[in-house]
C-alpha cells in the first residue's frame, strides 16, 4: 500500500533517522548531563498525522506510561485532546487514518513475537461509561498469525487490503478486509511465493512480485486466472514497484537491474519494457524514494541520500513551498510527514541533527506555519553535539562513509569512544538526530556510526562487497574505523568500546571475538553468536528471502558454507574473547532468539570470564518499552564509564532502578537446553489406564491486563480397543472441538481431529508419520510428515494421559508432541516437583505439581496439579506463546 508505505517512511525518518557529528565546540567544558528519561523515556507528543479531510490531528503520546493514539480537532489544543486506544504494555508502533476519515487503523503483536493483527477505532464514538476510550476492534483476530497491510484503496474507503499466513506461515494469501464489519475475503491465495501485490490507482489488482526458487525477484502482471512474468532481478538486484502512473498504463519501479547505481524508471505491464525516469545526478548514491500527490497521483518529490539528503521536486508550486519553510529553519531537513486528500494543509517537521523534530500546520493557500509541538521538548537542545560526515580507508582501501559525534564542550583529543554498527546488516546509518549517539555523546565519547561495506544505498559494489564477509571484511571497515580515529588524535586506544543491536550486536560480538585487543569494553543487544542457528531459526515469514541470506553469509546447505559461517560465529571463538561485555535479549525475538545469547554467556560463565546478562521478558527484536530502554541504558552507561572512564548518571527513578534488578539475569542461573536426540526419544509407560468420564473446567486467559473467561469440557469415552477423547470449548472465535483417538494401554495418539470456524484438521498417526488434512475456508493443504517417534500426551485428553503416569516426586520423562501449526515435532520434558494442597471449585486436594517444559529450546511452559489417589487433573496453568506470553488458568469444576 503505497499511501501507508510513504506515511511509514516519514514516520521512519522523523524518529529513527541516524546521526554524524561535526568538530567538537571549544574547550568549554562539557554540558551537564542530560537526564536519560529525556532521552530514552516516552516523548510528550509525536508522530502527528492529519486526517485526510483536513479536521483532525491524530498523534501519539503516553497514557498510563504506555504511548497511545490521541485525537483532537485541527484548531483545539493538544491538552483538548481525546484518547482512543488504551495499550498498556507495549507502545502502538504506527497507525494511519482510513481514506474518508472515519477510522484510524493500528496494529499490534504480543509482546514483541511479531505476529500482529489489526485494530480499529472509531473516534466520533464516545467512550462508554467508566471506559477511558471508545473500544478498539481487532479486525482480524488471529493467533500465530502475522497480518500485512498491502493497500487502501481510494476507490472505497471501507476496504483495506491485508495479507494472512494463517494457511502458510511462509506465504501470505490476500484478503479483502472491510473494515466497518470486520469481514475478510478471500481474494487470491498466494501458492506461487508472492512476497507483495500492487493495484492500480483505481483499486484494481495488476501487478505482483514473486521470490524465485533460486532467490531472483519476479514482478507478474496479474490476470484474471494467471500470473505472467514481465520483468526480473537477480538475487543480487532488487526490483520494487511503487505506484502507478496517473492513467494506469504504465507502474513506477525502483531498480539496479544491469546497472550499480538504483534509479527510478517506468515500467510498462504488458510489454515488460521500462524507461528510465531518473537516478542520481550526481552519480553517487542509489535513488532514495519518491512522493506522489495525494490530489492527482503524481510523482512530486523524489530523493537521494549521501552524506545528507538531496531533494528534488518534480511539482514547482510543491517545491517552491518547501523552500519557502526551508528559509526559516536554515541547516534543518523539511519532511512533510502528513497531507489532507486535497493538499492544502501540510503537517511538516523540521529536523537536524540537534533537533528531533519540531512540527509545524502549514496552510498552503495562505502561506501560514503554526507551530505545533516539538519532540522531547524537555530535552536541552543547546546541550547537544554536532554531527560531521566523514570517510576513511579499510583494509583493502575501500573508502568507508562514516557519521562522528563528539562531545560538545571538551577538545576532540585522546575521548573515550564507542563505535555503533548499524542492524541489517543491509541497512544504512544518515544525518539527523539519533538518540543514542547524543546520549553517551554527552556522557563523553566519541561516537562513530559506520556504513560498513554491505550498507545499502551506496550503490551495488558497495553492497556486494560484504558478500560473505561477516566478520571479515565487514569487521575490518569498523576495525579500520578505530585506526582512523586514533590517528586522528580522537580516541584513546585505550578506551574504546563497541555497541550495536541485531546485526550491530553481532558485530559488537564478532569485535571481541576476533580483534579482543582492540575494544575495552562491549555491549551487544540482541545479536547472533551463531549464524547457524540464526539462519535454522529464521521466522517462515522470511522464506522468501532465505536464499538472499545464504548468497550473502553462506549457505549452511553446503560444505563449504557450514564451514565459513562456523568460522565467522563469534560462539566459536569465544575462548579468544577479553573484553568486558553486557549482554541484553528479548525473550520473544522471532528473529534472533535468547538462545543466541545465553549460548555466549554460558560459554564466557563456563571458561570463569565475567559477563552480564539482561534478559526482558515481554520484548522481541529490540526493545520497544520505554522503561525497558530506560533499564538497558542504566546499565550501559555505568558500564561503559566503569571500563572506559565517561560520565554517567548515577541510578535512576525507582521505576527505572526495580526493572533494571527484575531483567537482570545472574549468568551462573541460565541454563541451555540440552540438545536432545529426537530419534532416541520413545514414549513412557502409563501405569493405569483412561476411565471413562467427563471432566468440567472453568477456563481464563490473562494478557496485557484484560481478561476471557470459557468453559472448557473434556470428555473420554470408551471405544472398541481405543479410547476417544473430547476437548469442546466455547471461544469469542466460537466453539472449538479436538477430538483424539487413543490407543488403550500405550495412550499413544492414533488420530486427531479439530474443528474450530474455518479450520478443520484430520489427521492419522500410523507408523511414526502424521498424514492428513488442514482446511481453512475451504482450501485444503495436505500435511505428510515424519514424525521420528511416537506422540504422546498430544491433543485432547492429553492432561488425563499425563495423569495415568507413574508419577512420584523426582519422577521424569521425556515424550514427542506435534504442533500442527508449524508442522514441526517438538519434545517435552515433564518433572514432578513436589506435592501441594490446591483449592479449586471443586474442592480442596493434595496434589503433585507436575511440570513441563520444553526440551529441545522451545517455549513450552505448562503445570499441572494432579490428585494423587483418584488421578483426576484438578488445575493447569501454561503460557501461550501463540498468544503472545498470555497466562491460561484452568480449574476443575467437577
Amino acid at each position: 500500500m503505497k499511501l501507508l508505505k510513504l506515511r511509514f517512511v516519514f514516520v521512519c525518518l522523523f524518529l529513527l533517522a541516524s546521526l554524524g557529528t561535526a568538530i567538537a565546540d571549544k574547550a568549554s567544558g562539557p554540558p551537564q548531563l542530560i537526564d536519560r528519561d529525556v532521552i530514552f523515556g516516552n516523548p510528550e507528543i509525536a508522530v502527528a498525522q492529519l486526517s485526510p479531510d483536513g479536521k483532525y490531528v491524530a498523534f501519539l503520546k503516553p497514557w498510563k506510561d504506555t504511548r497511545n493514539v490521541y485525537v483532537k480537532a485541527v484548531d483545539e489544543p493538544f491538552s483538548a485532546a481525546r484518547l482512543l486506544t488504551t495499550e498498556t504494555k507495549r507502545p502502538v508502533a504506527g497507525y494511519f487514518w482510513t481514506r474518508d476519515s472515519k477510522y484510524i487503523l493500528y496494529a499490534k503483536d504480543n509482546d514483541g513475537d511479531e505476529n500482529f493483527n489489526v485494530y480499529a477505532v472509531d473516534p466520533s464514538v464516545k467512550p462508554a461509561a467508566g471506559a477511558d476510550a471508545p473500544p478498539s476492534r481487532d479486525l482480524t483476530g488471529l493467533k500465530a498469525v502475522r497480518v500485512e497491510i498491502f493497500e487502501v484503496p481510494k476507490s472505497d474507503p471501507d476496504i483495506v487490503y491485508i495479507g494472512l499466513n494463517d494457511r502458510d506461515k511462509a506465504w501470505h494469501d490476500l484478503y479483502r478486509l472491510k473494515i466497518s464489519t470486520g469481514e475478510k475475503t478471500l481474494v487470491r491465495k498466494n501458492t506461487e511465493r508472492i512476497t507483495g501485490w500492487v493495484f492500480d490507482l483505481k483499486g484494481q489488482l495488476r501487478m505482483a512480485t514473486r521470490s524465485a526458487e533460486n532467490g531472483d525477484t519476479e514482478v507478474l502482471r496479474v490476470d484474471a486466472d494467471a500470473f505472467t512474468k514481465v520483468y526480473s532481478c537477480s538475487v543480487f538486484e532488487s526490483c520494487n514497484p511503487l505506484q502507478f502512473h496517473p492513467g494506469d498504463e504504465r507502474l513506477y519501479m525502483e531498480t539496479n537491474k544491469n546497472a550499480d547505481l538504483t534509479s527510478l524508471e517506468l515500467l510498462d505491464p504488458q510489454t515488460g519494457k521500462t524507461e528510465m525516469v531518473e537516478s542520481d545526478p550526481l552519480g553517487k548514491v542509489d535513488f532514495g524514494g519518491a512522493l506522489f500527490s495525494e490530489a492527482t497521483d503524481e510523482l512530486v518529490e523524489t530523493w537521494y541520500i549521501a552524506a545528507r539528503v538531496k531533494t528534488y521536486y518534480k511539482n514547482k508550486a510543491f517545491g517552491d513551498d518547501v523552500h519557502w519553510i526551508e528559509h526559516k529553519f536554515p541547516n534543518h531537513e523539511i519532511l512533510v510527514v502528513s497531507r489532507t486528500k486535497d493538499e492544502q494543509l501540510w503537517l511538516v517537521t523540521a529536523v537536524s541533527d540537534t533537533e528531533p523534530g519540531e512540527t509545524m500546520l502549514f496552510e498552503r493557500k495562505a502561506h501560514v506555519l503554526t507551530p505545533q509541538f516539538k519532540v522531547r521538548e524537555k530535552l536541552p537542545r543547546a546541550d547537544l553535539a554536532k554531527m560531521k560526515p566523514v570517510t576513511y580507508k579499510s583494509s583493502d582501501g575501500l573508502e568507508i562513509p562514516a557519521y562522528l559525534t563528539l562531545p560538545k564542550g571538551v577538545p576532540a583529543k585522546n575521548l573515550p569512544t564507542l563505535i555503533v554498527p548499524h542492524g541489517g546488516p543491509w541497512g544504512r546509518d544518515q544525518w539527523g538526530y539519533n538518540s543514542l549517539a547524543q546520549f553517551f555523546a554527552n556522557r563523553g565519547y566519541a561516537v562513530l556510526q559506520p556504513n560498513f561495506r554491505g550498507s545499502t544505498g551506496y550503490g551495488r559494489k558497495f553492497l556486494d562487497a560484504g558478500n560473505l564477509e561477516w566478520g571479515r571484511k565487514m569487521q575490518d571497515d569498523l576495525t579500520w574505523g578505530v585506526k582512523y580515529l586514533i590517528a586522528q588524535g580522537i580516541a584513546d586506544p585505550k578506551r574504546v568500546g563497541i555497541i550495536g543491536g541485531s546485526y550491530g550486536g553481532y558485530a559488537t560480538l564478532a569485535g571481541v571475538a576476533f580483534t579482543p585487543d582492540l575494544y575495552a569494553a562491549a555491549v551487544d543487544i540482541v545479536g547472533p553468536s551463531n549464524l547457524i542457528t540464526l539462519l535454522d531459526s529464521i521466522p517462515p515469514y522470511w522464506e522468501s528471502i532465505r536464499k538472499m541470506f545464504y548468497k550473502r553469509m553462506g549457505d549452511p546447505s553446503t560444505p563449504e558454507g557450514k564451514t565459513q559461517l562456523m568460522e565467522e560465529s563469534p560462539l566459536n571463538s569465544a575462548d579468544k574473547i577479553k573484553t568486558p561485555l553486557l549482554v541484553a535479549q528479548g525473550a520473544n525475538d522471532p528473529r534472533v532468539n535468547r538462545r543466541e545469547a545465553e549460548q555466549i554467556v554460558i560459554a564466557l560463565r563456563d571458561r570463569g570470564f565475567p559477563v552480564e546478562y539482561i534478559l526482558a521478558p515481554d520484548e522481541g527484536h529490540g526493545f520497544a518499552r520505554p522503561i525497558n530502554n530506560l533499564a538497558l541504558f542504566m546499565a550501559s552507561e555505568k558500564f561503559f564509564a566503569q571500563h572506559l572512564g565517561g560520565r554517567f548518571q548515577e541510578g535512576g527513578t525507582s521505576a527505572e532502578v526495580a526493572r533494571l534488578k527484575e531483567i537482570t539475569v545472574d549468568p551462573k542461573t541460565v541454563v541451555l537446553a540440552k540438545k536432545i536426540d529426537a530419534g532416541t526419544i520413545g514414549a513412557p509407560k502409563p501405569v493405569t489406564d483412561l476411565h471413562a468420564g467427563t471432566y468440567n473446567y472453568q477456563v481464563k486467559i490473562e494478557m496485557g491486563g484484560q481478561q476471557m473467561n470459557m468453559k472448557l469440557s473434556t470428555v473420554i469415552q470408551d471405544g472398541a480397543g481405543s479410547w476417544m477423547a473430547t476437548d469442546q470449548m466455547d471461544t469469542p472465535q466460537g466453539a472449538a472441538t479436538d477430538t483424539a483417538t487413543l490407543e488403550k494401554g500405550s495412550l499413544l495418539l492414533l488420530k486427531r481431529s479439530v474443528n474450530q470456524g474455518p479450520v478443520a484438521i484430520d489427521l492419522d498417526f500410523a507408523e511414526n508419520k502424521a498424514v492428513g488434512k488442514m482446511s481453512m475456508n475451504g482450501q485444503d493443504k495436505p500435511i505428510a510428515v515424519d514424525l521420528g517417534g511416537p506422540l504422546f500426551a498430544d491433543a485432547a485428553g492429553s492432561n488425563q494421559v499425563i495423569a495415568c503416569l507413574p508419577l512420584a516426586e523426582g519422577y521424569s520423562t521425556t515424550f514427542r508432541n506435534f504442533d500442527v501449526q508449524t508442522q514441526k515435532v517438538k519434545l517435552l520434558q515433564l518433572t514432578v516437583a513436589g506435592k501441594e494442597e490446591v483449592k479449586v471449585p471443586a474442592g480442596t486436594f493434595n496434589a503433585l505439581r507436575v511440570e513441563i517444559s520444553s526440551a529441545d529450546g522451545g517455549s513450552d511452559k505448562r503445570t499441572l496439579w494432579i490428585a494423587g489417589e483418584t488421578h483426576k487433573v484438578v488445575k493447569v496453568t501454561a503460557v501461550l506463546a501463540s498468544m503472545g506470553g498470555a497466562v491460561l488458568t484452568q480449574e476443575l469444576v467437577q
